[in-house]
């Protein structure tokens, strides 16, 4: 599981993470799927309990991620805004959040991955994907490869966390 988890890591964040950060992530979620009493009695610091709705193993490397590879929010404006501060001030977009204030969900769910698609042309743009069990917020997501869409959604089937094309899951394709 853990080779599972250190490439299911690697392939969301997009190079926005290091290599030992990974391979922590994965090492604590591991020995979280594996042993979650032992974990949490190692670990009592950790605020998880079994009312959550996803295993602790899988709370383990939703929690871990950083901001800059997992989005999340209750709206596709916010979602957005998160997305472009994440590729910082030198990336400029086409559209901008504001823009998607007022825009029905499939409408604005498009028109960013179109704008995503159009980035990074050699790695086959990008796929904003559902990720996960938001908990606290509408939308939770992270940014693959196009090249990576079919890897990411084994890999994550192999681990146990849900994960699915943002655009074909709101559209009931996925």
């Amino acid at each position: 599981m853990n080779a599972a988890l250190v490439e299911l890591i690697s392939k969301i964040s997009s190079g926005c993470m290091g290599e030992q950060d990974i391979q922590r992530i994965a090492d604590e979620a591991a020995q979280a799927y594996a042993d979650a009493d032992g974990f949490l009695a190692a670990n009592p610091d950790i605020n998880y309990d079994d009312t959550f709705p996803i295993a602790l193993g899988e709370w383990v490397v939703v929690g871990s991620l950083p901001d800059t590879v997992l989005f999340q929010a209750d709206n596709y404006m916010d979602l957005f805004s998160q997305i472009t501060a994440s590729f910082g001030p030198g990336v400029a977009f086409n559209i901008k959040p504001k823009q998607l204030a007022k825009t029905e969900p499939l409408t604005a769910l498009n028109r960013i991955q179109v704008q995503l698609s159009s980035m990074n042309k050699e790695a086959g743009g990008y796929v904003l994907m559902d990720f996960s069990q938001p908990l606290d917020d509408e939308l939770q997501a992270v940014l693959v490869y196009g090249c990576d869409e079919q890897r990411v959604l084994e890999l994550a089937a192999e681990v146990g966390i849900h994960a699915a094309p943002a655009l074909k899951a709101l559209r009931g394709e996925a």
